[in-house]
């Protein structure tokens, strides 16, 4: 079973647009992806706001940063 992730990104990114669409088809086959608009936490605006999208695996922390393709985010996903 692929780890859960979260995908740091806010809205009107075209980039984090074009990294959802990267994801959609391994959440179709049942990786499990929070999208985390970095807007709404001071915090992770201030961690986030010059790399996103960022895409992060829960388990581990472990950070994915763009450019990424689906090759690239499925190796990420078995380290």
């Amino acid at each position: 079973m692929p780890p859960e992730c979260q995908l740091f990104g806010t809205l009107g990114c075209h980039l984090c647009e074009v990294a959802e669409a990267e994801l959609l088809p391994l959440v179709e086959h049942g990786l499990l992806v929070e999208l985390v608009d970095i807007s709404e936490h001071e915090r992770l605006f201030d961690d986030y706001a010059l790399r996103i999208p960022v895409l992060r695996r829960v388990d581990t922390g472990a950070e994915l940063d763009w450019p990424f393709d689906a090759e690239q985010i499925v190796t990420f996903l078995r380290k």
